[in-house]
Parts: C-alpha cells; sequence; structure tokens
C-alpha cells in the first residue's frame, strides 16, 4: 500500500493498534505514546485519518464489555462543549502552523495536571469538580485536542482522575464518551481534511487482530490493579503522555 514504505512502517502501525487497544479498554492515555511516532512515520495530518478508524472500532469494542458502568452525567456534561472544541481546532488549524498544536496542548494539559497532582498528594477533593464550569471547560479542551491529533485521551484522564472516579465507572464512561466523540469526527475528517481513504481504511483494517490483543491485555491489566493502584498507573500514562506533547 503506498503509505506504507517498509517493515517498519508496519510495525509502528500495528504497535499503535495494540497500544490503541490496550488504552480503550483501560489504560487511558497510552495511545498518546505511539501518536507521535505515527506523525513522523505517515505525516502529521495523516496519521489521524488512518488512527480514528483504529480508535472508533476500539470504542465499539470498549463500550461492548463496559456499556453498564459508564456514569452517563458525567458523558453529557462534556459532549456539547467537545463538539464545539471540533470547530475552534477547524478554525485555528486555517491560522497557527501545526507544529504549535503540540505544545499549546500540552500547556494547558500540564496546568491542569497539575492542580490535580497537588490535590491528590494533600489528600483533598477537588473544589472546582463540582462547578458548572469545570466539566464543560475539559469538554472543550478534550474536542480541540482530538480532533487535532487524537490526543484527548490525557484530558478524558485527568478529568475523570479529578472527580474521584472508580475504576471501572472510569473506564465505562472514557468508552461511551470516545465512542460519540470519534464516530461524529468521521465525516469532518472524510469532507473537510479529506485524510481517511480507501487506502488508510484498507491499512486500519490489517491493525484489527492487534487491537483485539491489545484490548485483552488492557481488560486483564485493569482486572489486576486495585484501584488505588489504577489511579496511580494512570496518573503515571497521563503524565509521560504530557511531557511527550511538550518535548
Amino acid at each position: 500500500m503506498e503509505l506504507i514504505g517498509s517493515l517498519s512502517d508496519w510495525g509502528i502501525l500495528f504497535f499503535t493498534a495494540l497500544l490503541i487497544g490496550m488504552s480503550k479498554s483501560g489504560i487511558q492515555g497510552i495511545t498518546l505514546l505511539a501518536v507521535p511516532l505515527m506523525a513522523i512515520t505517515f505525516g502529521a495530518k495523516p496519521s489521524t485519518g488512518i488512527i480514528l478508524p483504529i480508535l472508533c472500532f476500539a470504542d465499539l469494542m470498549a463500550v461492548l464489555y463496559y456499556r453498564r458502568v459508564a456514569e452517563w452525567r458525567y458523558v453529557l456534561k462534556l459532549l456539547p462543549t467537545a463538539i464545539a472544541g471540533f470547530a475552534v481546532a477547524i478554525i485555528v488549524d486555517r491560522f497557527i502552523p501545526a507544529s504549535q498544536f503540540k505544545h499549546l496542548m500540552g500547556g494547558c494539559l500540564l496546568l491542569v495536571l497539575i492542580v490535580m497532582l497537588w490535590s491528590e498528594l494533600r489528600g483533598k477533593e477537588n473544589k472546582y469538580s463540582h462547578c458548572w464550569w469545570y466539566g464543560p471547560i475539559f469538554g472543550l479542551v478534550g474536542g480541540f485536542t482530538t480532533m487535532i491529533g487524537n490526543a484527548a485521551g490525557p484530558v478524558m484522564a485527568i478529568y475523570l482522575l479529578s472527580v474521584k472516579m472508580p475504576k471501572y465507572n472510569f473506564v465505562g464512561t472514557n468508552a461511551w464518551f470516545f465512542l460519540v466523540v470519534n464516530y461524529l469526527k468521521i465525516p469532518l475528517q472524510i469532507y473537510v481534511w479529506e485524510n481517511i481513504t480507501t487506502t488508510t481504511l484498507l491499512l486500519d483494517a490489517c491493525t484489527i487482530p492487534f487491537v483485539l490483543v491489545g484490548a485483552l491485555i488492557g481488560v486483564r491489566l485493569v482486572k489486576k490493579l486495585p484501584e488505588k493502584g489504577f489511579r496511580y498507573f494512570t496518573m503515571t500514562v497521563t503524565v509521560v503522555s504530557v511531557i511527550m506533547m511538550l518535548i
């Protein structure tokens, strides 16, 4: 296929699919470890068109497995402004070089992450999490970052960790949010950014076994991790993801 130039390209594609499967089944944020590799290999904007259908398939599997443990009130808080974030991303894309998006997103996430970690270390509840504007702000940032680079995993992780959500509710809520958001992005990326084509879909079809294996690994890890261990593991992966966006 014309987008694949070498065996290493296939390796990066399959590695990305494995990480996406793990991320959607519980190890949130780990997808960002592969996003830079995909951008370098296939190009920043083309890579988002390859990754999105893989995400959609993994989202569907996650929802089927965790469908009964989602906290829909949190999803509904985020969705309206997430859609607004799509529009902001499309507008900003016309004025700001793509190379600056990564640092912009990383800076926003770093600020919120510091506040969350500070509250966690002090053992106090985040007093802002009950404010009416708290969820919508995360929805806006999440919609923007997912449209620009499929990079909203850390945004959602920080939000759900900050409201002290139990691990299974965390995974189920995250699954439903991204199922809706990612499927809404498909027409925009086909007709506005034109980076989902027959060729990219054929590449995505080849990754299905790796997504399935990743999902099984993710489910097993979530079951084995205790509640506190799940929170700390998710925080660690999120911190690494944010650092990668700032480099």
